[in-house]
């Protein structure tokens, strides 16, 4: 039972994650909002998808190791996000918390190998 609440827990808190970046992406100046917030939005997206294909598969680890690259790529665009001023630093620090969280999740279910 405790690894189905780890699944979910790491699918609510990208769930949460995506939600967070629909309310701030939009307010991107107009120069960076449609190709770094559109690229940030569609990589939370299809970390949630692949996060939730993973959950109702036993083949998961290629998709569980897809998570892990796609939230690297989330934390230089963050920081690129912040470094551009996109974000305000108390937003890039929430995002960079929950990415790690995430990430720290996802690695916690990498290991556990496959669900019985």
């Amino acid at each position: 039972m405790a690894k189905e609440v780890q699944e979910l827990a790491v699918i609510t808190k990208t769930y949460d994650l995506v939600l967070w970046s629909c309310h701030h992406a939009g307010r991107f100046p107009r120069s960076h909002r449609f190709v770094l917030g559109e690229r940030i939005e569609r990589n939370l997206y299809d970390l949630l998808e692949t996060l939730i294909r993973a959950r109702y598969t036993r083949e998961r680890q290629a998709l569980l190791g897809q998570a892990n690259l796609t939230l690297e790529v989330l934390r230089f665009q963050m920081r690129l996000a912040k470094d551009l001023q996109c974000l305000k630093v108390n937003s890039y620090g929430f995002a960079a918390k929950a990415i790690d969280e995430i990430g720290r999740l996802v690695g916690g279910w990498l290991k556990s190998g496959t669900r019985t």
